[in-house]
Formats: structure tokens, sequence, C-alpha cells
């Protein structure tokens, strides 16, 4: 299957917004998603990989059937699980280290240090059974469930994307109650990012990459009045954030807009986040696709396309630099210029690192074999 560029683009872009948003003191953090959009890169991540789930699905459904691509997405399911275990260890033998010099870091609960260090085995355990995700981590805590879902879930997209989305769209409305019945770690019950909430965006992005083409048939002839309710959509969300900025400034019009739409909750996705998200991916794919398409030519483009085809690897990989970069800045004073120069120096450093990080996973395969080589030679 041809990669979209301009999609892996955008994929290294959430990573790498997920990565300087959990870094308190980063001077990078002021151009991330969410100062601009009322969503964030969790949204953009969700959709994204829905989408691709729709993309690789129906490819591998119709060169080798339903059966081949059920068990590439129960294998893949797996591989999730298994990075959110080995990401949630490293996560807290990096933290315990850390302390263990005396580096502050706030991106990630001080906890889980001091679990893996008196209860390994019990913390493994309680990651295994998603009983606990850490933080950080919790996105793809939900992600493992959202692709658990879709060897069950797809096949039923595909003949009633009517009835099916329909019934995503019921299951998103009693989230709240639905999530409140698992039992979890945290003090209220569930996971932090709502399963049942989440599937919706998650769904709306297969549906996107299944019935692509059908949907751009059916869409295009109403191209210029969905874009200007997009563009609107997006603009009051661009006001909304703003306000909230503004502090008590802006408080008289985010609780105006506020008594308009209601609570925005991101953990449970509520609708004026899911619409935000979902207007987005109509400006990006039709009207801005062009644009898109020539940032991704870029350098900068393709270093973030590069982050994007990281995959689980670049996710964990983001996660650590995160708590890394966030010790580093934290002992540069905030006061001071040369203070602001040297924590802009960190964020540039953990991008760096992360692209050369997701280059060499891309790369392994190459890397292994030439050191075989050179190593076999050495021999003879």
């Amino acid at each position: 299957m041809k990669r979209i560029a301009w999609l892996d683009m955008l994929r290294g872009y959430a990573l790498v917004c997920i990565m300087l948003d959990h870094m308190p003191v980063s001077v990078m953090r002021g151009l991330t998603l969410t100062n601009f959009v009322v969503f964030d890169a969790a949204e953009l991540f969700v959709l994204l990989s829905g989408f691709l789930v729709g993309l690789v699905w129906l490819k591998v459904q119709q060169e080798q059937g339903p059966g081949a691509a059920r068990k590439r997405f129960w294998r893949r399911a797996l591989q999730v699980w298994l990075a959110l275990i080995a990401g949630s260890i490293a996560l807290a033998l990096l933290s315990w280290l850390l302390f263990s010099f005396d580096l502050r870091h706030t991106a990630v609960w001080s906890a889980y240090s001091r679990m893996i260090a008196e209860n390994p085995f019990g913390y493994v355990a309680t990651i295994a059974l998603m009983w606990m995700q850490p933080n950080l981590m919790d996105v793809l805590a939900l992600y493992v469930v959202l692709i658990a879902t879709v060897p069950l879930a797809m096949p039923v997209l595909l003949r009633h994307p009517f009835w099916f989305m329909a019934g995503s769209v019921a299951l998103w409305s009693v989230a709240l109650p639905l999530n409140q019945v698992i039992p979890n770690q945290r003090p209220g019950p569930g996971f932090l990012f709502n399963p049942f909430g989440w599937q919706l965006l998650f769904f709306c992005g297969a549906a996107m990459g299944a019935f692509r083409q059908q949907l751009g048939r059916a869409l295009m002839p109403w191209a210029r009045w969905l874009t200007a309710l997009c563009v609107t959509i997006m603009l009051l969300g661009g006001v909304f954030v703003l306000a909230t900025k503004l502090g008590e400034t802006g408080r008289p019009v985010r609780e105006a807009m506020l008594s308009v739409t209601g609570r925005i909750d991101k953990w449970s996705l509520d609708s004026v986040r899911l619409i935000s998200a979902l207007a987005a991916s109509w400006l990006v794919a039709v009207p801005l696709s062009g644009l898109f398409g020539r940032m991704a030519a870029t350098v900068a483009g393709r270093a973030l396309a590069d982050i994007g085809k990281g995959g689980l690897w670049a996710f964990v990989a983001c996660v650590l630099l995160s708590i890394f970069g966030d010790a580093a800045a934290l002992l540069v004073p905030k006061e001071t210029w040369p203070g602001w120069f040297t924590r802009l120096a960190v964020d540039i450093w953990v991008i760096v690192a992360l692209w050369a990080m997701s280059v060499a996973w891309l790369r392994r395969g190459a890397l292994i074999a030439r050191y075989r080589n050179r190593s076999g030679g050495g021999a003879g």
C-alpha cells in the first residue's frame, strides 16, 4: 500500500506534540496543537490511527481475504499490549533512575518509580491486566482496547456502515456510566481515556479510510458549504482557546460559549472536541490537501514523516524523551534569558533524538545486516 506522506507527517507532528505537552516548562510547548484548536494531539493520533486501520484492513481483505485481515489485527493488538507493558516498565525505570540522581521531573507520577523498585512483579502484573495505566502511556492503553475490537468491528462497519456508526454514536452517548463499571487503580473507576467515548472518533477515522472514495464522491458536491462550516467550527474553537488563555479577561466569552456547548471534557471525548477534530480532518483532506502535500515534501515534513512511520517504537520513545527532557529543563532557571535558550535547546534535542530513534528503528534491518557483515568480515 502506497503511504500518504502528509498523513505520516501529521502522525509525527502528533507524537512531537504529545512529547512537548508533557514537558511543563518546554519553550516549544507553545507551538503544539492544543494552543490553536479546541482538541489536542491525542485526538489527532486516534483519528489518524483509525484512518490507517480502515485503509490497511480494506487492502488486506481485498488481497488476502477477511481471515488474513482479522489475524493481522489480532496480532497488532498483541503488539500494542506488549508495547504498553514494555513502555510502562521503561517509564518507571527511567523515573527511578532520574530520582536516584536527584533529578526532579513532573511529567510522570513519581509513585511508579517506587512501585517498580518495591514490587516489580506486582507493577508489571497490574500493567498487563490494564488495572493500572501509567500517565503518558494511558493513550496506548486506550489503543489496545480499540485495536482489539477491530477484527470484530470492521466486518460490520464494511457491511452495514450506517447502522454501525449509529451504534457507535449510541455507545458514545452512554460512555460515562459504562466506563464507571470498569475496575481501575485510579481513585475514580474506569479508564482515564474513556474507550466507550473515544471509539467513536477512532471508527470515524476507520470509516474515512475504508470508504474514502465513496465519501469523496458523495461529499464533493457540497464541498464549499462543508468547508465554510468547518472553517466556522475551527474559528469558534480558536476563539475559545484564546479566551481560555486570557484568563479572567476572556472569562465572559468562555462562559458564554460553554453555556451553549456544555462542559468540554477530553477524557470522555465530548461533542465539541469530536466535531472539531472531524472538521479539521475535512479541511486537511480537501481544501488544504495540496498545502499539506507540499509541507510533507520539505525537510521538516520528511523528518516528521519519519517519526510518524516509527509506529509504537516512536510513541514509547516520545514518552521516555518527554520525561528526560522534563528533568533536563527543570534544571534550568526559568527567569533568565540564558535559561530560556537552554530550555529551547532541550526541546530541539528531544525532537532530534525522537527523529533519530525513529529512523534507526525504520532502518533496523539494514543496520543489523551491516553489523553482521562487519562482524563476519572481522572474524574471517
